[in-house]
């Protein structure tokens, strides 16, 4: 008998085929990047929690919203129980994450530590839970570099998830800046044995260059173009269209959509375009473009699950 393929869950294993809706596949729900005090890129589960939560509903409502993708990992406000709090009461499925930021939000413990020692940090909080919480991560992210070619430091806490994957099964999904390196990362991802199937590689839509986004495809790599509606980074304009060029290369199966939420000033209600931006404007334009109901479901529904699981484009 077949096995389904499983999510980790912040409430528990789900199997893949019972996410039924769409998936944001590159979220925050709880953060704090605040590197300035002005508190500016902060998700606080206190204060910010219950605007969060009603988004989510209202799209699961709307739209079918059935699972988030939250890559907020260590030293980046990663808080598990909110995240459990906010899938119950959103009754969406969340998927948390463990392993490290780019450079500038490296926590301590990654100075002078090596490769395997930082991929058995990974591990045990994957086969153990997050602190005391029993909540398991179900994917490594999101990992990080800035550049075209990630930093020393970058490239150990790179090789470390990538190692904890292959041990674990998990998948990878980068923080490539201003989509800058993502060759380099999965160049380093796939060198500890990672398959490139189980990597996705961020922020694709910053990075104006179908050249790169078609490589990255090819090799069987998941092209992310996951900041959706960050109009002060790039017009979604250009994103639609590295989005249609990406398509009608024939790499489909290659694609993740999602917003990255990352500073409360981005919520509805704080004026921003919220969550949902990507089902309410970014798909509707997708659609009158040409990409039909079936390519919206394998975008945005069953290629963030096989992302997940590493299953093939027949199995789910």
């Amino acid at each position: 008998m077949h096995t389904p393929h499983l999510i980790h869950t912040v409430t528990g294993p789900l199997p893949a085929a019972a996410v039924r809706g769409p998936a944001l596949a590159h979220e925050h729900l709880v953060l704090d990047l605040d590197r300035r005090g002005d508190g500016g890129a902060v998700l606080d589960p206190e204060v910010h929690g219950p605007a969060v939560t009603a988004e989510l509903a209202a799209l699961r409502e709307e739209f079918g919203l059935g699972l988030v993708i939250e890559l907020t990992c260590r030293g980046m406000g990663r808080d598990p129980r909110a995240l459990a709090r906010i899938s119950r009461d959103a009754q969406v499925a969340v998927v948390a994450a463990t392993g490290w930021y780019y450079e500038p939000f490296h926590t301590p413990e990654l100075a002078g530590a090596g490769v395997g020692q930082l991929a058995g940090t990974l591990v045990r909080e994957i086969d153990g839970g997050l602190g005391s919480t029993g909540v398991r991560p179900g994917v490594l992210g999101e990992v990080g570099s800035h550049g075209d070619v990630p930093s020393e430091p970058e490239s150990r806490a790179l090789r470390a998830a990538a190692r904890a994957a292959v041990a674990t099964g998990l998948s990878v999904a980068t923080h490539a800046q201003l989509g800058r390196g993502g060759l380099a990362q999965l160049e380093l991802l796939t060198a500890e044995g990672l398959a490139p199937h189980r990597i996705s590689v961020g922020h694709q839509d910053l990075l104006d260059d179908p050249a790169v986004h078609k490589e990255l495809a090819a090799s069987g790599a998941y092209v992310a173009f996951d900041t959706v509606g960050k109009e002060s980074y790039q017009s979604d304009d250009v994103r639609l269209r590295l989005l249609l060029a990406l398509l009608e290369a024939g790499y489909a199966d290659r694609v993740l959509l999602s917003c990255d939420i990352s500073r409360h000033g981005y919520l509805e209600r704080e004026g921003g375009q919220g969550y949902g931006h990507l089902f309410r404007s970014f798909l509707p334009r997708a659609r009158a473009a040409g990409v039909d109901d079936a390519l919206v479901d394998l975008i945005t529904r069953r290629n963030p699950l096989r992302f997940l699981t590493g299953a093939s484009v027949e199995e789910i």
